[in-house]
């Protein structure tokens, strides 16, 4: 196929050459008539393609214009296609508008456009269509103006294919706007390939259309491949721009600097982007309020800035900016585009606040306190109820003694200024005060924090009022050494009146003296001792002693005040030891420190001097007394000391000389812990009281009640019998324990056990002989066989040894008399105690027979008594469980 114009072939380097060839033009007649340049008939997009020489016809023109927009001239002549051109016919003309605008004139320059004679080579008339495999067509551009007025039809170019030299060709297309929506579109004529469009195109809908051409023969062969035909609508620039949003509203400080952006805003357009239809620029048509100009906006980006730093929300608090863009980069005949733009102020603290007045008076009483005296108001120009519109007031000068406070008031923005600690108009009849205010956000503006503008001055007056007397200083203070003679006349407290000044009139009164040392002259206020102050009396020795004092005037108004006295000290005390008695485990223990204190100040006191003063040689040679540190000494005894307990008189001095005596009682003991020989020492001192008495008188009775029966039943008994043979075979077990035995039981009268046939004999219990240990004497009760006295107890009753029964023997068989029994059971009896005494191998032993003694009154273990109301039936398990007031008597029992 080839393109509209002549038939010729394209093929062969002379027609790439033809294609690349500028045909220089040439001028025919006058120069500013007509200009023809020879071109071929395909044109690429931005190709120069002559150029007319504009100065020999127009030296001053100032604008140089095409009415083909298809071609473009530049200021020196030069002429470029502005986009691809294909020339349908074998001419095309166009006028150059050349205008001065200062001079009024305008001239025009006619352009025709020929196509340059190319040679065709001729084809070979045997060529058949077939033997064409080796041709491939590039599409020929094609293009048409968008919204273009016609005539309709439109022709847009010729499709033609070197087949139709040889054969009938028909041609054909398909493709959108063909055969696709938008149809029918574009056609082509069957038999010259002649393209046509039907109507406007719009290039905002469809921009392009890609069509596809064929050649075919009568007989249906195709003449070429199909050919992809591009028909690219050209833009026209017939949409306006428009902006994003119909109203913009931004917001700007009016303490904004100068070049702060305010907003953007910004524009869009449907035409072809990257052109000229679609360069939008920017700018303000009008402002409201008109002036001054406050702002302005970037021509290409819409940023919209300030190009003043006098913003003042105060003044003007809004402003409407109608924008506009036009496209075409501006330039006149571009279309255009508005929209309105809403700014408002917000408010900053550029505006100090300021007093109505410089001064102000007030009036106060003196002694009053925590009352309003004066209301202060401020003006500020800033937004009412923010933080750039309230204020904080401060007082500058004249408050140093913190008598007054200021506040504002929320409501009002007012400074309220209170008296919170009372005046005095004796100590001054008035005060100036100066007061400064500023707001609670930071000022913006460089100016000075504080000016003339936001001081004021305040003068207080304060009202005189009669008052009572007056106690100051609360406290006053007096110095009076201990052990002051009774009547020794002092200083006491002074009060004063505050009108006069002084004392005059005013009478003195004790309201509190802890211990009562002194009295106060009325009238003088002097104190007087009425006892000997000492000074270790009060509690704590360190602190002073306070009277409260009251002072009247003649209207008995009063007020109090302490008088402080601080008792000065003298050495009245000598050093005292702590301990009173003392114990020393020995040989554990090789000594014992003795501490001492002075109740005296450190002055008179330590460091202390021990000594032992002139004692019995005894003394001195067993026990001796070294320093150990400046309130202690250290008591040694000798080796050969004995154990007992010795009275020592120690002595000991203070610095001063001041001295003293003390018998300490020092119980040296062969004990672990100092806690063994005190319990001891507890029970040889005990004293008894009345239910202790009342327990022994019983005792007593109870025993007489036991003798009474036993002389009974001795009376009673046969005096044939004998005591039987075998009784020193028995043993002697400790009463409450359970030991070895043979199977015998009690007789009838407790002293003959048989065995259960009979066979045998033995002792069965005996009251032991009155022994002395510790100085209590003790009724020990000896073991023989499997029963006990406390065994032979039964249902709660209390029997003796007449009730304890057992076998089968008679009752009279058992009965002797007491002198008989006596004389019978003595040397056995020392007999079964000394082996009883002895272990397995005949040696000592200290842990079989024991004696148990009075324990006294007051001991920690308690008695020992309660172990005798066990019933045997409950065996020995309560040992495992002992509670501690039996831990003394195991370690006793241990321990021997």
């Amino acid at each position: 196929m080839a393109a509209a114009g002549p038939r010729r072939s394209v093929r062969g380097a002379a027609c790439r050459q033809l294609l690349l060839t500028l045909v220089i033009f040439s001028l025919a007649g006058e120069a500013c008539k007509k200009v023809i340049l020879n071109v071929p008939s395909k044109l690429e997009a931005d190709k120069i393609i002559g150029r007319v020489n504009l100065e020999e016809c127009f030296r001053s023109a100032d604008l140089i214009q095409s009415s083909d927009p298809d071609f473009r001239v530049l200021s020196d002549g030069s002429v470029y296609t502005a986009r691809a051109v294909v020339l349908s016919d074998e001419k095309r003309s166009f006028t150059i508008w050349l205008s001065d605008k200062r001079r009024q004139k305008q001239k025009e320059v006619t352009v025709l456009l020929e196509h340059q004679k190319k040679v065709l080579k001729t084809r070979h008339t045997r060529e058949t269509v077939l033997r064409r495999a080796k041709r491939r067509w590039a599409p020929i551009p094609c293009s048409m103006q968008e919204n273009s007025l016609g005539p309709f039809p439109l022709f847009l170019q010729q499709v033609e294919s070197d087949a139709a030299q040889n054969y009938t060709v028909f041609y054909s297309i398909s493709g959108r706007g063909v055969d696709q929506e938008p149809l029918n579109l574009f056609y082509i004529e069957r038999d010259t390939g002649n393209l046509f469009c039907t109507q406007p195109v719009d290039r905002e809908e469809y921009d392009v259309f890609d069509l596809i051409a064929y050649a075919s023969t009568a007989d249906g062969y195709s003449a070429d491949l199909p050919l992809p035909l591009p028909i690219r609508v050209e833009d026209e620039n017939d949409n306006h721009p428009v902006f994003t949003e119909a109203i913009y509203t931004f917001e700007v400080s009016e303490s904004s600097r100068l070049g702060t952006t305010v907003g953007v805003v910004c524009a869009t357009d449907r035409d072809e982007p990257d052109t000229m239809h679609t360069r939008l620029k920017y700018s303000i048509l009008q402002q409201t309020p008109r002036s001054p100009g406050l702002f302005s906006v970037h021509p290409s980006t819409g940023v919209i800035t300030t190009v003043s730093h006098y913003l003042d929300r105060e003044v003007v608090d809004k402003y409407s900016l109608i924008m506009k863009v036009q496209d075409m980069d501006g330039q006149f005949f571009g279309l255009i585009g508005t929209s309105t733009c809403i700014i408002t102020v917000t408010d900053s603290n550029d505006n100090a606040p300021t007093f109505r007045q410089n001064a102000y008076e007030a009036f106060v009483e003196e002694n009053a306190f925590n009352v309003e005296i004066l209301r202060i108001p401020v003006e500020d120009k800033d937004l009412i109820n923010t933080a750039n519109w309230r204020v904080n007031f401060t007082i500058l000068k004249g408050n140093e003694n913190g008598h007054f406070k200021i506040s504002t008031d929320k409501e009002t923005n007012e400074g309220v200024l209170c008296v919170v600690k009372p005046l005095n108009y004796e100590e001054n009849h008035q005060v100036n005060l100066e007061i400064g205010v500023n707001n609670e956000a930071p000022f913006t503006r460089d100016i000075p924090r504080v000016t003339a503008l936001n001081r004021a001055l305040v003068t207080v007056h304060v009202r005189d009022l009669d008052e009572g007397p007056e106690c100051t200083p609360a406290a006053q203070y007096v110095r009076i050494k201990e052990n002051l003679a009774v009547g020794s006349k002092i200083n006491g407290y002074k009060a004063y009146d505050p009108e006069t000044r002084n004392g005059n009139g005013l009478r003195y009164k004790k309201l509190h003296d802890p211990k009562g040392w002194i009295t106060i002259d009325e009238i003088s206020g002097s104190i007087v001792t009425s006892k000997i102050l000492d000074r270790e009396v009060e509690t704590p020795k360190n602190e002073l002693y306070n009277i409260t004092v009251l002072a009247i005037d003649k209207d008995n108004r009063s007020c109090t005040g302490t008088l402080a006295v601080d008792i000065e000290d003298v050495n009245d005390n000598p050093p005292e030891i702590l301990q009173e008695y003392v114990v020393i485990c020995k040989p554990k223990m090789g000594y014992t420190d003795i501490l001492a204190v002075d109740p005296d100040e450190p002055v008179h006191g330590a460091p202390f001097y021990f000594s032992l003063p002139n004692t019995s040689p005894e003394i001195s040679r067993l026990w001796s007394l070294t320093k150990v540190n400046d309130t202690a000494a250290r008591l040694s005894y000798q080796k050969n000391a004995g154990f007992q307990e010795y009275t020592i008189p120690i002595t000991v001095k203070d610095r001063a000389g001041q001295a003293a005596t003390k018998l300490l009682r020092v119980n040296l003991c062969e004990c672990t812990h100092p806690a063994q020989c005190r319990v001891t020492s507890r029970s040889a001192g005990v004293v008894l009281g009345k239910w202790a008495i009342l327990a022994i008188l019983l005792g007593i009775a109870l025993l007489f009640s036991v003798l009474l029966t036993l002389v009974c039943g001795v009376l009673g008994a046969t005096k044939g019998k004998r005591f039987p043979e075998d009784l020193a075979q028995q043993n002697l077990i400790i009463s409450n324990t359970e030991a070895p035995g043979d199977d015998r039981v009690c007789s009838a009268n407790g002293f003959m056990t048989q065995t259960a046939n009979n066979s045998s004999q033995g002792f069965c219990g005996t009251m032991g002989s009155g022994m002395k240990n510790g100085g209590q004497e003790t009724i020990e009760m000896v073991k023989g066989g499997n029963q006990t006295l406390e065994s032979c107890r039964g249902a709660g009753h209390h029997h003796t040894l007449d009730s304890c029964r057992g076998g089968h023997t008679e009752v009279d068989n058992c009965r002797y008399t007491y002198s008989e029994w006596h004389s019978f059971t003595q040397p056995r009896l020392g007999e079964k105690l000394h082996r009883c005494n002895q272990n397995e191998d005949h040696m000592p032993s200290q842990d079989y027979v024991l004696t148990y003694n009075y324990e006294g009154r007051g001991s920690p273990a308690g008695s020992v008594g309660c172990c005798s109301e066990k019933q045997e039936e409950d065996g020995l398990d309560f040992l495992n469980n002992l509670e501690p007031k039996f831990i003394t008597l195991a370690e006793a029992c241990t321990k021997r």
